[in-house]
C-alpha cells in the first residue's frame, strides 16, 4: 500500500530526531537538569495562596547600618530590600522567575519565553510585551543589552564573570535577545535568565559605579518610596505592576508598603519585635529560640514560633586550613584535626543541643553522600583517582568520631592522637611534635568575636594533645584584607551550598583559583579529582547523572580533610505577630516571605 507524501514526511522528521540533536524552540521554562516540573499553561507556583489578600504594611528589621541603595556594585553598604535575598521584595525584575520548589529551574518573568539549543550554546529571551518599568517604559532588548554591558563594566566583579562568557549578543526580531556564548555552558542560561534589568534610559550610567541614595527606576513589584540613611527604606506596592496577575508572580507580593529598619545588633532588633515593632523576626540562636520566647505576647497567642522542616543542602561550616601552610600540606594531619573537635561537648554547652554535626558539604539533601555506599556510577567516575577517596568515606560517607559530651572523654581524645601518630607527630615535653622535633602549632584567625567559643572549644581540645593554637580577633577591614591574600593558618568560615551547586565551585575548590586572590579557595585546595569532578556536574544533563557526580565530588572534598566540619540546622527558624499569615505548602528551599500576607483580626 502506498504511504502518502506527508506520512513520509512525517517518518522523515522522526527519524531526524532520533538520530539527530534536538531542534532549538522556544519554550516556557528551563531547567537545569532534566525538565521543568510544570506545564506551560500552569496558574500558580504550589507553594503560594492563589487568594492571599492585599494590603496593609509588613516591617523587617536587619542588624547594622546601610549608605547606598544601589545593589550592584562594590563601593558602599547597600541597604536590603531593592534586590533582597533574605526578604525576597525586588525593585528590580529578572527576565525569568526561580521556583523555590524545585532545584534550579526559571519561569517566565521579564521573559515569556527561553530557548537554548543542547549543549546550550546560546540562549534567547523572548520579551513578554506587557512588561514595563515603573516609569510606564517598556522594557526591550536594548535595556538587556544595556545592563549586561553596565554591569559588566561598573558593577560587583561577579557580573564581569559571567559576561566575559558571551561571545556575542543581538536583537532578534521586535523583542527577542540572543546571546551566544564563549562556549557552551549548561548553567549560563540560568544564572543570565536570573539577571536583573536595569531601564536604558533612566540610568546614570556614567555614575552608576558611585554610592546613592537617589531611588532607581526597575521593573518589579516595588518602587522604592522613601530612605532614611542608615535608619530604614520603605517600599510601596507598585498599583500598575505589568506582572502582577502572570502565573508566577499571582500569589507574591500581597503587602502596600515594606519598611525596613535596621538596628545595631539582634538583640535591639528582638527587642522591637516584642513590643510589635517588627512583624516577622528570623531567629539563627538556638539559645534565644529555646529560653527567651516567654514574653505576654507569646502567652497570648499573639506571638507565634514556628519551625519550616527543609529540603536545602546544609552547605559547610567549619574551621578551614590553609594547606599553602606547610604543615597542612599533610592531608593525614589535617585528617587528625579534623577529628578532634568535640562537637558533643559544643553542642550540649554552647549551642542548646539545638543542632546537627555536619558530614557532608550537602548534608540533609539528596546530593550528600553521608550513609550513602559510592554507586557504581561513582566509582567509575572515582576510577581514575584511587587515591582521592578515603575507604570509609567510599563505603559509607564520612562519619566523625564522637564523644560522650563531657568534654573529658579519653577514648574521644585516643581517636585523635592514634591519627597524629600515623602522620609522623609524638609528644616531647608535654608538646606535640612532628618528626624534625617543631612543634605542631598554627592560629586561627576570626573577624571579631565571630565563632570565638568555638574556637576556643576546639583550643582546649587540642591543648590536652600538647598542640599550641592561638585565637587572633581582627577587624573586618584586617580580615578582609588577609582573607584576600590568604594570609592565614585557620579561618572559620560558612560556604552556603544550593540544591544546584555549579560554576562558583570552580572559585572554591578548582585548582586554577588556588593562586587567585580573592577568590574563595580558602583551603590552597588543588586536587586533580575535584577538578575533573566540577568539570563532570557542570556538564551533566540529568538531573540523576548530577547527583552522581556531586556525591562522588562531596566524597573528594569530605576524604581531602580541608575543613573541620561544625555544625548545621535542618529547620528554619521564625516567630511571627499572628497577623501575618503564610501558606500552608513549604517548598523545598523553605519558607519564602514573599509569599505570606497581613490579615487584621
Amino acid at each position: 500500500m502506498r504511504r502518502s507524501l506527508s506520512a513520509v514526511l512525517a517518518g522523515l522528521l522522526c527519524l531526524a530526531g532520533a538520530f539527530g540533536p534536538a531542534v532549538a524552540e522556544p519554550k516556557h521554562a528551563i531547567a537545569m537538569h532534566g525538565e521543568p516540573a510544570l506545564p506551560a499553561d500552569f496558574k500558580h507556583f504550589p507553594y503560594v495562596n492563589p487568594d492571599a489578600p492585599k494590603g496593609g504594611r509588613i516591617d523587617y528589621a536587619w542588624s547594622g547600618t546601610f549608605d547606598s541603595i544601589n545593589p550592584f556594585i562594590v563601593q558602599g553598604s547597600a541597604a536590603r530590600g531593592t534586590l533582597d535575598l533574605v526578604f525576597g521584595y525586588n525593585v528590580f525584575d529578572s527576565l525569568m522567575q526561580r521556583s523555590s520548589d524545585e532545584p534550579f529551574t526559571l519561569y517566565p518573568l521579564l521573559a515569556k519565553t527561553v530557548e537554548t539549543d543542547d549543549d546550550r550554546t546560546f540562549v534567547e529571551f523572548t520579551l513578554d510585551e506587557r512588561a514595563r518599568f515603573s516609569d510606564g517604559q517598556p522594557v526591550t532588548p536594548e535595556d538587556v543589552i544595556f545592563t549586561i554591558e553596565l554591569l559588566r563594566d561598573k558593577g560587583h566583579p561577579r557580573y564581569a564573570v559571567t559576561a566575559k562568557k558571551i561571545g556575542k549578543m543581538e536583537k532578534v526580531g521586535e523583542r527577542g535577545l540572543r546571546i551566544t556564548f564563549r562556549q557552551p555552558d549548561r548553567e549560563l542560561p540560568l544564572i543570565l535568565g536570573l539577571m536583573p534589568i536595569l531601564p536604558k534610559q533612566a540610568t546614570d550610567a556614567e555614575r552608576f559605579d558611585k554610592s546613592t541614595l537617589k531611588p532607581m527606576i526597575g521593573s518589579g513589584p516595588y518602587r522604592l518610596e522613601s530612605v532614611r540613611p542608615g535608619d530604614s527604606i520603605t517600599l510601596r506596592r507598585n498599583p500598575d505592576y505589568w506582572a502582577k496577575d502572570i502565573p508566577s508572580k499571582v500569589g507574591f507580593d500581597n503587602y502596600d508598603e515594606i519598611r525596613l529598619t535596621y538596628f545595631r545588633d539582634e538583640n535591639a532588633m528582638f527587642e522591637a519585635f516584642k513590643k510589635g515593632l517588627v512583624d516577622v523576626f528570623i531567629d539563627g540562636s538556638s539559645g534565644r529560640w529555646k529560653h527567651d520566647y516567654d514574653f505576654a505576647a507569646v502567652k497570648r497567642g499573639d506571638v507565634v514560633q514556628e519551625t519550616f522542616k527543609t529540603q536545602l543542602a546544609s552547605g559547610m561550616f567549619g574551621f578551614v586550613m590553609n594547606s599553602r601552610r606547610p604543615q597542612f600540606q599533610d592531608r593525614a594531619l589535617r585528617e587528625a584535626l579534623v577529628s578532634l573537635f568535640d562537637f558533643e561537648w559544643a553542642n550540649r554547652n554552647l549551642l542548646s543541643s539545638a543542632y546537627t554535626r555536619t558530614k557532608s558539604f550537602y548534608d540533609n539533601s539528596e546530593l550528600s553522600s553521608f550513609e550513602r555506599p559510592a554507586s557504581e556510577a561513582e566509582k567509575a567516575l572515582l576510577a581514575p583517582f584511587p587515591d582521592a577517596v578515603t575507604p570509609e568515606v567510599m563505603a559509607n560517607g564520612w562519619r566523625p568520631p564522637a564523644s560522650d559530651g563531657s568534654g573529658r572523654d579519653r577514648d574521644f581524645l585516643r581517636v585523635g592522637f592514634d591519627k597524629l601518630k600515623a602522620a609522623g607527630y609524638t609528644i616531647e615535653d608535654g608538646r606535640m611534635v612532628d618528626k624534625n622535633g617543631a612543634p605542631l602549632a598554627f592560629e586561627v584567625m576570626l573577624k571579631g568575636q565571630d565563632s570565638q567559643q568555638l574556637a576556643m572549644a576546639w583550643q582546649q581540645t587540642l591543648a590536652r594533645l600538647g598542640i599550641d593554637v592561638t585565637i587572633r580577633s581582627v577587624d573586618a577591614a584586617q580580615y578582609q584584607q588577609r582573607l584576600n591574600q590568604f594570609d592565614f593558618d585557620v579561618i572559620a568560615f560558612a560556604y552556603p551550598s544550593s540544591l544546584s551547586p555549579g560554576v562558583e565551585q570552580v572559585a572554591r575548590w578548582g585548582s586554577a583559583a588556588r593562586d587567585q586572590q580573592g577568590t574563595w579557595n580558602f583551603a590552597g585546595a588543588a586536587n586533580p579529582a575535584a577538578d575533573a569532578l566540577i568539570d563532570t556536574l557542570l556538564k551533566a544533563r540529568d538531573r540523576d547523572s548530577f547527583i552522581q557526580a556531586v556525591r562522588a565530588y562531596d566524597r573528594v572534598l569530605m576524604s581531602g580533610s580541608y575543613v573541620v566540619p561544625l555544625y548545621f540546622l535542618p529547620e528554619q527558624w521564625v516567630a511571627r505577630w499572628s497577623r501575618i499569615k503564610h501558606p500552608e505548602k513549604t517548598p523545598i528551599y523553605g519558607y519564602q516571605l514573599p509569599t505570606w500576607w497581613r490579615e487584621e483580626k
